[in-house]
């Protein structure tokens, strides 16, 4: 396998996303004279639609601008929020399915009442307010027009159908989204969602709580989940200022706590002096290490740590040099489509990272995840944005493709190709490593001797993560580049 999509050109701005209608409706923003910002709103409203299982406006986000105009880089915190209060006698609010990874099952808890509160949209209004020039009606409405026009469902997309089926299938009106004939859409098949459309159009007039939207989001909760309105009208987005890292000469800016990712990230880049496959294995490793003893400042990641299934990635970079990195989780979705309006709420409250005793996840707090858009400010003066999904390989997928970056000046082409690997500590202190194929036997014979526990994957896979990169070249050259293991894909404004 090797990157899927890559776009070089001089021109406006380029897109890089998890599906080719994504990347196209950034990049039509940029060809009308849009910033980075306003392309990456576009392409996350598409995401949508063309990537449910991934991105919702029932689930949130987080957000890494630079902006072109003065340097200053910002993370944007829209990421979801418990309820203020936990309800007592619900009624079939929870249940439990398994999903289908090929070489394993894994259960999920579904329902109402696995939701928190939602926060992309309101990121979402909150960036245009603060960095963008289109209105947000216009930035939402390629994806409105394409929800009652319909779309074609790719091989990718099916295969993420199939995977959560018993999420996408659990209601009467899911199953008529997703498996109008008895079976889920296949690929070729179209997929239309009008109600979807509503509710973009909707949200990007007003905030969630003061829309139809919010009234209908309630309406699902009532009697069976924990969100009030006074969940929705209290979320508040939060500003914070990167961790901000030196990395080989290039100023490197990550998701900041309560978030994870970036604390995570930060402390295996600390460790490399090379990208050696096995000094990055060993550095993840203590890593892990460090996490599980709560060591240094990772003592300070206290809340729960989100992992995520269901995780995209936009990114987008400008000619001016503004750059936007936004990832996006819905968890996998609890099941339920919001009356009328064609998307399912998150399901966050049923990770057992959350809550492990089922019904003692904590109150009124912001969640962590290890979700980490990121900047990287190279010493030529380049800029790139990035990120990826791919639940807690997350950090192995960023630090590897950072390292090779700013370490070895790999291009970003060939850093999101390289073989990757990932390695977990137990709650016992044992190590697991995962590796892709393509290293040298000498590298597998290393790695060998440091790892015992181990698991070989045959082809590069999704499991690896889906980093999806932008970079603006000091010679005005705009680089995307898609990660093959997600679907990724590319779009720039002249293309």
């Amino acid at each position: 396998m090797t990157v899927r999509s890559t776009f070089v050109a001089m021109q406006q701005g380029v897109v890089a996303a998890g599906h080719q209608l994504t990347a196209d409706a950034g990049a039509a923003v940029l060809r009308d004279g849009g910033n980075a910002v306003d392309a990456a709103i576009a392409a996350v409203s598409m995401a949508c639609l063309c990537e449910p299982v991934l991105c919702s406006p029932g689930g949130g986000a987080f957000a890494m601008v630079r902006d072109g105009s003065d340097g200053s880089v910002h993370l944007l915190d829209a990421f979801v929020h418990t309820p203020q209060h936990r309800a007592s006698d619900l009624d079939d609010g929870e249940h439990l399915v398994h999903a289908d990874f090929g070489t394993m099952r894994q259960p999920f808890r579904i329902g109402p009442a696995t939701t928190a509160t939602p926060g992309l949209f309101d990121g979402l209004a909150e960036l245009a307010r603060r960095f963008g020039s289109v209105p947000m009606d216009a930035l939402v409405s390629s994806a409105a027009a394409a929800t009652r026009d319909g779309i074609e469902i790719t091989p990718f997309q099916h295969r993420l159908f199939r995977v959560v089926e018993p999420i996408l299938t659990a209601t009467p009106a899911a199953r008529v989204l997703f498996a109008p004939d008895g079976v889920l859409l296949a690929s070729g098949a179209t997929c239309r969602n009008p109600g979807l459309g509503d509710a973009l159009e909707l949200l990007a007039t007003r905030r969630l709580h003061a829309s139809a939207v919010g009234t209908a989001v309630i309406h699902q909760q009532s009697g069976r989940g924990h969100l009030g309105t006074d969940d929705l009208v209290d979320y508040e987005t939060v500003w914070r200022d990167p961790i901000t890292i030196d990395v080989a000469g290039a100023r490197v800016h990550l998701n900041p706590l309560p978030a994870a990712g970036g604390a995570l990230v930060r402390h295996t880049l600390a460790q490399l002096t090379s990208t050696d496959e096995v000094e990055l294995a060993v550095a993840l490793a203590a890593t892990g290490e460090a996490r599980r003893q709560a060591a240094g400042d990772l003592g300070a990641l206290e809340a729960p740590v989100i992992r995520h299934r269901g995780t995209t990635q936009v990114s987008v970079v400008d000619a001016n040099g503004t750059a936007c990195s936004i990832t996006a989780s819905n968890g996998e979705g609890n099941g339920e489509l919001v009356d009328g309006f064609g998307f399912m709420l998150n399901n966050i409250l049923g990770e057992d990272d959350v809550n492990p005793d089922q019904g003692n996840w904590p109150l009124d707090r912001r969640l962590s995840s290890m979700m980490c858009p990121t900047i990287i400010e190279h010493q030529d003066g380049s800029v790139t944005a990035l990120g990826s999904g791919g639940s807690s390989r997350i950090r192995s997928a960023i630090s590897r493709v950072v390292a090779a970056v700013c370490i070895d000046g790999c291009n970003v082409t060939d850093a999101i190709d390289a073989t990757r690997l990932h390695v977990e500590v137990d709650d016992l202190g044992r190590t697991h490593l995962d590796l892709e194929p393509g290293l040298h036997p000498d590298t597998q014979t290393r790695l060998a001797a440091v790892f015992e526990h181990r698991r070989d994957w045959p082809v590069k896979d999704l499991y690896f993560g889906g980093v999806h990169a932008a970079r603006r070249h000091t010679d005005g050259r705009l680089v995307g580049v898609g990660d093959a293991r997600r679907s990724g894909a590319t779009r720039g404004s002249d293309d």
